[in-house]
């Protein structure tokens, strides 16, 4: 069986139609029925169950469309890869990146490659890890990067830890809690604690340490992806920000952000990592970009 009927087959099982699976592979109705009915045919198997409007993959069509959508996938690496070695050029390419290191690392590293190789184009995407990993497994981008702990390990992905980042607690300077030795989480909370998503694991200890059953019950007074919000929100209010520690480097140089001592509270550090597809092969530039990442300390 050809690879375009492979194609159709996986097409048909994504979108569980065959009118809108037909649009995605530019094929009429008729044209596309045909080809999963010839597929079926060849096979001796019956790949999908029609039910009304729907579509839907018997056991033996979940059997072969699992190994339908590795060959596509491959025959799409297989076709990159050789396009980028004829070219001879290291080629555009697209990456995601969370918002720690966001807030971190990205600009340094997109100026550096800027000035180095101008006429590449990059896009970046800043997100949360569950909205990267969807646009890696779409294949929109090459890689992400962003903390791991509640990445699922059944997704297809290769995940290399990348250096920790310590976090803390951060407040305004004048902040009625900037002037105190040590505080607690209770007093941090009374204030509200603006931050990303946090990890389930922090949530957990965070929810324990101020008596609550489980990390659902804890809540956080903003929750925002965008760093550079949480950090005015932080510096113009009494929120209490946390964050890593390099997030908020220009903040504390600039003296307008100051670090809590929070008694009680065990070492807080991010756990990054370089999340790519399983059995892909990084474009020269993402390949690139991926070794120049903050590498695991020691």
């Amino acid at each position: 069986m050809d690879l375009k009927r492979w194609t159709h087959v996986v097409a048909v099982a994504d979108r569980r139609s065959f009118v809108r699976a037909a649009e995605q592979v530019h094929l009429s109705q008729p044209a596309l029925t045909r080809s999963i009915q010839a597929a079926e045919s060849e096979l001796g198997l019956l790949l999908f169950d029609r039910r009304g409007n729907e579509v839907v993959a018997t056991p033996a069509g979940e059997f072969v469309i699992a190994r339908a959508r590795q060959l596509v996938f491959n025959s799409r690496c297989l076709q990159r890869d050789v396009e980028l070695y004829r070219s001879h050029a290291l080629g555009d390419t697209a990456f995601g990146v969370g918002p720690f290191p966001a807030a971190t690392f990205l600009a340094p590293l997109l100026t550096e490659l800027r000035r180095e190789f101008p006429k590449i184009n990059l896009r970046v995407e800043v997100s949360n890890w569950q909205r990267l990993l969807q646009r890696l497994l779409a294949e929109d981008i090459e890689f992400f990067v962003s903390d791991t702990r509640d990445l699922p390990s059944d997704t297809g992905t290769h995940i290399r830890p990348l250096r920790p980042e310590p976090g803390g607690f951060f407040v305004r300077v004048g902040h009625p809690l900037a002037s105190a030795a040590s505080v607690t989480l209770p007093e941090l909370w009374a204030y509200g604690v603006v931050s990303v998503r946090l990890p389930a694991s922090v949530r957990a200890a965070i929810a324990g340490s101020l008596g609550f059953a489980s990390g659902t019950d804890l809540s956080l007074a903003l929750e925002c992806d965008d760093v550079e919000v949480l950090k005015a929100v932080a510096v113009a209010g009494d929120s209490v920000l946390a964050a890593p520690h390099a997030a908020v480097k220009k903040e504390y140089g600039e003296r307008t952000l100051k670090t809590l001592n929070v008694a009680g509270l065990p070492p807080l550090a991010s756990r990054m990592g370089l999340v790519t597809l399983r059995g892909r092969t990084p474009s020269p530039m993402a390949e690139l970009i991926m070794g120049r990442l903050p590498t695991r300390a020691g």
